[in-house]
């Protein structure tokens, strides 16, 4: 591999080792600053030994530079490899039933890569589909999309598609599609922060819980509640809002979970498995629950980089130590039958 392919796999693997933000910018930013050279000129860097020379090269991205230029192993990436790899176990016949992500995000929000990138890579991965759910107007630092922008975004998804469709046909990519849907904020009353009409052109409409985690058990309940029975939610995206260490320290929030999990199942909302190695979420006792209520479930990566879309595997462990049959899993269906039957919620 050349050397920006070198520096993006190197940001591909941080992500999925969820790395800090820092270190991910570090290799990104070299990437930008050698694509931004004149032809020649990184060679001749090398050569002199000055590529640390260059703002926004340091020690590690140019060990990694000189390496992919010279042709020889990067010990930096041959680590990162092996130490960043994640197994997979008793899930395994479970992830190979899926077809899709749920849940992952964008450059038109919070995300790390483009619609097109994010794409691609669960191509590679061997999905079928991914659905961008990006966050809806009251995530404020993750520039919520707003209808207006929602219509934009739809505009470019459909570009991209038509690119995807235009590989399949020609044989050098196996059939792929983008699928639209947005992660919407369920408000403290069990509203959510979108009008009933541009949910209603979504593909996929995942409802979570990101504020006010801590309010009293009751009041969660209703809100929790109110969002599961809502025609438009298909999917109850980390219900409890946790997070776990080493990578957080939340609880998250206190609800009769019988209680959301009826409405759940009586509405065929899904409940999501969110696997982020942070979240976790739902815990396993509350995850046995949705079970015994027969739930559907949704396993998803809530993946913000391409390289957190290989997280899957964490869900799918979790899923099947629990129990999950495949036939509950929405995203072990085709794009088709999900489609419809997100309309038909």
């Amino acid at each position: 591999m050349d050397a920006l392919e070198a520096l993006d796999r190197v940001v591909y693997l941080l992500d999925r080792a969820l790395a800090p933000g820092a270190k991910v910018k570090a290799f990104s930013r070299a990437a930008e600053v050698i694509a931004a050279l004149p032809p020649g000129e990184l060679e001749r860097r090398a050569a002199a030994g000055t590529l640390t020379e260059l703002a926004g090269i340091g020690p590690s991205t140019g060990g990694v530079i000189a390496d992919a230029l010279a042709g020889r192993p990067s010990p930096y990436l041959e680590r990162l490899e092996q130490e960043t790899a994640i197994p997979l176990g008793p899930g395994e016949a479970l992830r190979a039933r899926l077809q899709g992500d749920c849940h992952s995000h964008s450059t038109w929000s919070d995300g790390g890569a483009s619609m097109e990138a994010m794409g691609r890579a669960a191509r590679a991965l061997g999905h079928r589909y991914l659905v961008v759910t990006d966050h809806s107007p009251r995530m404020a630092v993750a520039r919520g999309l707003t209808s207006e922008r929602l219509a934009e975004q739809r505009d470019e998804l459909d570009r991209v598609n038509e690119a995807f469709t235009a590989e399949a046909a020609a044989g050098t990519a196996a059939p792929f599609r983008l699928l639209q849907g947005l992660e919407v904020d369920i408000n403290e009353d069990g509203s959510l922060d979108m009008d009933d009409a541009t949910l209603a052109r979504l593909d996929l409409v995942i409802a979570s819980p990101h504020v006010k985690l801590k309010m009293e058990r009751k009041a969660m309940t209703r809100r929790l509640v109110l969002a599961a029975v809502n025609p438009h939610v298909d999917v109850l995206g980390h219900c409890t809002g946790r997070k776990v260490a080493p990578y957080g320290n939340r609880a998250g929030a206190d609800f009769d979970a019988d209680l959301v999990f009826a409405a759940c199942a009586q509405h065929r909302t899904a409940v999501e498995i969110n696997a982020r190695p942070e979240r976790q979420d739902p815990p396993e006792e509350l995850l046995a629950l949705a079970l015994e209520w027969d739930c559907l479930l949704s396993i998803d990566t809530d993946a913000h980089a391409p390289g957190q879309l290989e997280w899957m595997n964490y869900g799918c462990d979790k899923a099947a130590l629990a129990g999950a049959e495949a036939e509950q899993i929405i995203n072990t269906w085709d794009a088709e039958r999900l489609v419809a039957w997100g309309a038909a919620q």
